[in-house]
């Protein structure tokens, strides 16, 4: 049966306090981490935690390796001149450095470790172009900055990366990580013009220049939080907390309606609706929107490591929850939260699907590391990989506000649930959960510099 009051489910339903929440964070425009965008998101939320009547909400700033974006090209010098430098064309990566090349281009396909394999001997000193795309036979997904490292250990000289979907949409995304930055430069291009490279190059010698401007500077990022419920030890109670997160930032060419404006959005509205029923709740609950998230996840670790996770029941993590009102739950192995949520779809009669691999995606990873009980709590869409996510189309016109009212519903019930005392979830030490992890996600840790255990067997 449903555990929240009809009053909390009915006002859910039809308020548009996040919604309206949404469309302030998506004119922002540039919330890129560390810059004055990803400021002004933060202020906002701040402001909705105001509004929602939540407890001691605060911003709390902490230091970044931030990156600006200046003017990228990709000129193709043979077989046919042309150059491309409009931003529906090409774009920097973050975490790319300043730098030109030119060298034949190498197509390798999806990116897949045994493509980049067998291109071996003629990726020294080219320049590496690999797919968005992972492979229906890949037994995880691929991410960009693996194929990036790949790149430049076979030798090459840069790194294009190629949409798989239409829509002169080039993609963008971190490829530094804790090698920031790194080691060649790295641009992202449409669909459209890597089907042309992908052509001039299936049919004899491609050379192209690739041309990068950009700034590898520090900078500052903000959490924001607040808490509902009973109080914690640190305010001088005793109850321990769930933390409800989510990550304000995005990149600086989209507005980041869906990635993760809507995420953050919900923070607060769940924050709101529990505010009603804080008498209720054993556990408290902690909202929080991180900063830095999409170049390394760097507000979570900020979080993590300036949080007693001796206290943390549990971590619902909310990023691309508004494509659809089918939610998508990653468990990280802790069946419990799966059980969670399924019970809370059945309740409600809600699509759900769960899956319980560790992944190292999203905010989530720097509480699962040390073994907390985490989800990454989305929504699923018939559009492959990040759909819009990660380019100029990700806005709000993409987006529904009854799908934003609905998660908000069934995430709000979830929450209410594992704050209770009678919801228990078990914990993992950090030695499980390393020894847990599936080999090619280690792989790919290793390869970002984002292995976080010293003990390594």
């Amino acid at each position: 049966m449903v555990n929240l009051p009809d009053a909390v489910v009915g006002d859910a339903q039809t308020s548009l306090f996040a919604w309206n929440r949404l469309e302030e964070l998506v004119d922002v425009g540039n919330r890129m981490a560390g810059q004055q965008g990803e400021a002004a998101g933060a202020e906002i939320i701040h402001e909705a935690f105001e509004d929602a009547g939540l407890r001691n909400p605060r911003i709390e700033e902490f230091e970044i390796p931030g990156w600006w974006r200046g003017d990228s090209s990709l000129t193709v010098e043979s077989p046919h001149e042309r150059t491309h430098e409009g931003s529906h064309q090409v774009v920097a990566l973050p975490g790319t450095p300043a730098g030109e090349a030119t060298a034949p281009i190498v197509d390798v396909g999806d990116g897949t470790y045994e493509e980049f394999e067998a291109e071996s001997d003629e990726l020294d000193g080219a320049i590496a172009m690999a797919s968005s795309n992972t492979p229906e036979h890949a037994d995880r997904w691929l991410h960009r900055m693996e194929k990036y490292v790949n790149a430049a250990d076979h030798g090459a000289v840069a790194f294009v990366f190629r949409n798989h979907i239409e829509g002169a949409l080039p993609p963008t995304g971190e490829v530094g990580y804790n090698n920031r930055p790194g080691p060649i430069p790295a641009v992202g291009v449409s669909k459209e013009v890597g089907a042309r490279l992908e052509r001039y190059a299936g049919e004899g010698d491609c050379e192209v220049t690739v041309s990068v401007d950009c700034r590898n500077e520090a900078a500052t990022s903000r959490n924001v939080e607040a808490l509902v419920g009973p109080e914690g030890p640190d305010e001088g109670g005793e109850a321990d907390e769930v933390l409800v997160t989510a990550h304000v930032d995005g990149h600086d060419i989209a507005d980041g309606a869906n990635d993760n404006g809507a995420g953050s959005v919900l923070v607060a509205e769940v924050g709101r609706l529990l505010s009603q029923v804080a008498a209720d709740l054993d556990s408290r609950v902690r909202l929080v929107t991180f900063g830095s998230e999409e170049i390394g996840l760097r507000g979570a670790y900020h979080c993590a490591e300036t949080t007693d996770l001796s206290n943390v029941k549990c971590v619902i993590n909310l990023d691309g929850a508004c494509s659809s009102r089918n939610l998508r739950v990653g468990t990280n192995g802790f069946e419990e939260l799966g059980d969670l949520f399924r019970s809370v779809a059945d309740e409600f009669d809600a699509p759900v699907s769960t899956d319980d691999t560790i992944s190292p995606h999203g905010d989530q990873w720097a509480f699962v590391q040390e073994g907390v009980p985490s989800t990454m709590t989305g929504t699923s869409s018939e559009q492959s990989g990040r759909g819009w996510g990660h380019t100029h189309a990700d806005t709000l016109d993409k987006l529904d506000s009854r799908n934003l009212r609905d998660v908000a519903t069934l995430v709000t019930e979830a929450v209410y649930r594992a704050a209770q005392d009678d919801f228990e979830v078990e914990s993992r030490s950090r030695e499980e959960t390393r020894d847990a992890i599936d080999e090619g996600y280690v792989q790919e840790l290793k390869m970002g510099g984002r292995w976080p255990y010293e003990d390594d067997t």
